[in-house]
This record gives C-alpha cells, structure tokens and sequence, in this order.
C-alpha cells in the first residue's frame, strides 16, 4: 500500500501489514492524546475504505450512540431491518450478519472510532463488544478489529488491560505519540511551510507535535506571525482550544484541568506532596487515577529522581500546547504576541521550553553524544547543602560509569558561557557530587541552539555539545 501522504509512523506502516497478513483474526488498540492524528493514520493507511465503520458520539445517550450504528450499518450494507437495535447485543450480530455477507479476500477491517464515547452510562455496550468477538470474531482468521480513543485511561482499563470479558483479548496495541522535531519538519515542508529549524522549534515550543495544530499553519509566514493568528487572532483555530481538549476526555474534567494549572506554575515540575499541596487536592486513589490519566493521555511526564524513591518522583506539565495557555492565554492581556518578542517574560519562556524540547528528544541527544548503544535512565534531581542548593533537570545516568548532566540554551547566535554562568555551573556540579555521594564520573553536556563560543570557561567545563540539528533527527 503506498501512503504518500503520511507524514513519518514508521513504525505503524511496517505493523499494520502484518496484521493484515497474520493468519488469525486480530484486535488491535490504538490510543494516544485527543489532536495527535490517530484517526487519520488509519484512514489514510486504509485508503478509507473498511467493511465497517463508525466514530462514537460525544455527550450522546445509550439510544442517540445505537441511532448511529444502525444508521451507519444501514448505509454501508446491504441488509435491512424493520426495528432499530433495542441493545448492543443486537447492534452487535447486525454487523456480524453484515461482515458475513461481505464477499471479500483478506481481512475484514472493522474500524470502530472514539469508542470510549459509545460507552454511556448503564449501557450494555462493552458487553456487546466482548460478545461479539469472543463468540464469533476470534474463531475466524479473518477479522481485523481496530478500536480507538483518545481518553487513554479507558482505553488502557476498559480495553488493552481488562480484568473482564475483554481480558488478554486484544492481539497489539498503538500508542500514537505526537511527532518529534523531524517529523514536523517533514510535515511543514510536505505543506509548503519552508522555516528554518530555529522558527520550527519557536512553534514546536507552543504546539507540539500534534498534527492537528501543524495543520493550520498557512505557507509564507513567520513563526511568530503563525503563533499571532492560531492564538491570539479572535478566529484563531486555537483561542478557545482548551475549553475543549480536557472536557472530551475526562468526565471530571475540572480536576484534570487544576492539576495541570498547577504543574503549570511550577516550570521545573513538583512532587506530588508539592501537587496536593498547591490544588487542595486529596492524596490517594483520586490523585493517583487523575496523575496517571494525564500522564498516559500524553499531558505531563513523571521524571524518576535518582535515588530511585517514589516521594522524590517530578511531575512536568509537558503538553506544550496547555502550557503555552496557562502561561499566555489565561487571565492574559497579551493581544499581540509580536510586541512580545524578545520581552524578558519571552526569553524566560522560551528558555523553558527549550528544555521540555530537549527532554522529548533525549534520545536524539544520546545519538549525538554516541551513547545510543549505553543503557542509561533520564533522571531529575534537585538537592541542598548548606547554603548552596541545585536543580538539574536533564541528568542521563548511563551503565559506563558516567552521569551526563545536560545544560539548554535557546540563543539567537552561537552562546557565551560567561563568567558568573561558569561559576554557577561548578557551583550545580559541586552540590550534586556532594548531595548524591556519586562515584561516577560527571560530564557536563550543553544543549544549545548554534553551539558554544569557544572560551577559556567552555573548554575548561563542556565535555559535550549538541546543536539544535540533532535534535531533528527521526529515530526510528
């Protein structure tokens, strides 16, 4: 199948055949974060054409979700009825009576879309799924069942890891991710958007990689004046984008969205005591359940500090786009971002995200170090002594014997260390030798944009350097 028009998924090209050739019926989970481009990998990977296919509905009831499967069933079907589904179970040997009736080579693919929506409340729908497919659809060898949802946590409970009917039923799963540095670069060029890797990561840095947001950028255009139109411009695709990405996803959506504002506040991430104490929220299974939710739905990071302990874990609000709305959107004056160029409060900002860009790309950052090959954990660390206290945010602990502190720097131009900023950095590298009693060696890696100005400090300090064009390599 030749898929000229998507745009990296390397991975899911090569694994979508092989679904296609197995000699057994298969159902495959997909997930990933609401915009990331789920539904239109398998569409166009499909050429759009399925034996069956259906998107849930949003905040619809048990009967407006069974009006739409008979609806569509009818429509791509050439067998009738003279009552509606009464239930899912009906619903469901409708379609098995239409897939029997398909004359066809290879599998049958079945592509059920937004299914956690079609699980209203008190319906009997999973058992109808569960029915379908463990009476009739697994004893063929000829059944390709894609399900998928952007409400992650359903999709992992309900589905891939269900204690019930569905329990080690579904034979792959697919967690879309949002596309790296690379990838986008790919997809703006593929648009006509021709920037230059510094403006692709000033864009990176307020949308991410999510395709949906990619999309809407117009040729021509600088990065800011994009960022000025999607955001700010009162028809801008993104104004009002928040308001609706946690709502679709989590039914107790408020909480979701408290903890996020949060995470927001805090650039450098907190721990859950920091989260429970900031949101007023209560610990236990609450916390835990909106925490990992978050975290699967792709909106925050846990970062494992290095002594290993759970209570020192960092949490990061790592969804670029929510935190560009907290931190310029909400409660904002701000009308026009270019008057905003080059302000300290922009620079700060830009700062940041250049390191939540790095750490997204740490392996790209392995690759260049050549350490790719070196089993090693991304770490945070945060420690006192005396006076003197540090924050590393990017520590690499490899199994050579070496830590690889990393330092980021979004510059216009190749960056000096200077004097007081060397101090600083023998100061971080001082109190982190101290604090974590570490016996191996630490080299210290800088991140940066055009590289470093040679001078006395950084060739006295850096042992690495990686400029921004490692980190568009696609890694397969």
């Amino acid at each position: 199948m030749s898929n000229s028009n998507l745009v990296g998924r390397q991975e899911f090209k090569v694994r979508f055949p092989k679904l296609l050739r197995s000699k057994k019926s298969e159902f495959l989970a997909v997930y990933g974060r609401r915009r990331v481009g789920k539904t239109f990998l398998i569409k166009e990977f499909f050429h759009y054409e399925f034996d069956f296919f259906i998107t849930g509905m949003a905040n619809a009831t048990t009967a407006q979700q069974l009006f739409n499967f008979d609806t569509e069933l009818s429509r791509q079907s050439n067998l009738t009825y003279d009552t509606p589904s009464k239930n899912w179970l009906v619903a469901f040997q409708r379609l098995r009576e239409h897939l029997e009736s398909r004359k066809k080579q290879g599998k049958l693919v079945v592509f059920i879309d937004e299914l956690p929506w079609m699980d209203t409340h008190g319906s009997d729908f999973l058992m109808g799924l569960e029915h379908f497919w463990n009476t009739w659809a697994t004893h063929r060898m000829d059944i390709l069942l894609i399900v998928c949802g952007s409400a992650a946590s359903w999709m992992l409970t309900e589905v891939i890891y269900s204690t019930g009917g569905l329990h080690n039923r579904v034979t792959a799963q697919m967690k879309i991710e949002p596309f790296c540095l690379g990838e986008t670069e790919e997809m703006l060029i593929g648009k006509g958007c021709h920037l230059d890797r510094y403006q692709i990561i000033q864009l990176y840095m307020c949308l991410g990689g999510i395709p949906y947001y990619l999309d809407a950028i117009e040729p021509g255009k600088s990065a800011p004046q994009i960022i000025q139109e999607l955001f700010f411009e009162k028809s801008g695709l993104l104004r009002n984008e928040f308001q609706n990405l946690y709502r679709a996803l989590f039914k107790r959506h408020e909480i979701y969205e408290k903890v996020v504002e949060v995470l927001s506040l805090k650039t450098y991430g907190i721990s859950r005591n920091e989260i429970i104490k900031n949101s007023a929220l209560n610990s236990g299974g609450t916390l835990s359940k909106v925490l990992a939710d978050l975290e699967e739905s792709g909106f925050i990071s846990s970062y494992p500090s290095l002594d290993g302990k759970q209570k020192n874990t960092i949490y990061r609000l790592t969804d670029y786009f929510t935190s560009f709305y907290f931190r310029f959107l909400q409660k904002s004056k701000i009308s026009n971002w270019l008057h905003l160029i080059d302000q300290p409060r922009h620079r700060v900002w830009q700062g940041f995200m250049f390191e939540q860009v790095s750490i997204d790309h740490v392996q790209q950052i392995k690759k260049a170090l050549g350490i790719s090959g070196i089993q090693a954990e991304l770490a945070a660390w945060r420690g006192s002594t005396g006076d003197r206290s540090a924050q590393i945010d990017i520590l690499i602990d490899r199994r050579d014997h070496v830590i690889t502190i990393c330092e980021c720097k979004f510059s216009l131009d190749n960056f000096t260390i200077s004097k007081d900023y060397a101090d600083s950095l023998r100061s971080k590298i001082a109190v982190f030798k101290e604090v974590s009693k570490t016996k191996k060696a630490v080299h210290l890696a800088l991140i940066s944009t055009y590289g470093v100005r040679q001078n006395s400090y950084s060739n006295l300090l850096i042992t690495n350097e990686v400029k921004m064009d490692a980190l568009f390599d696609i890694i397969v």
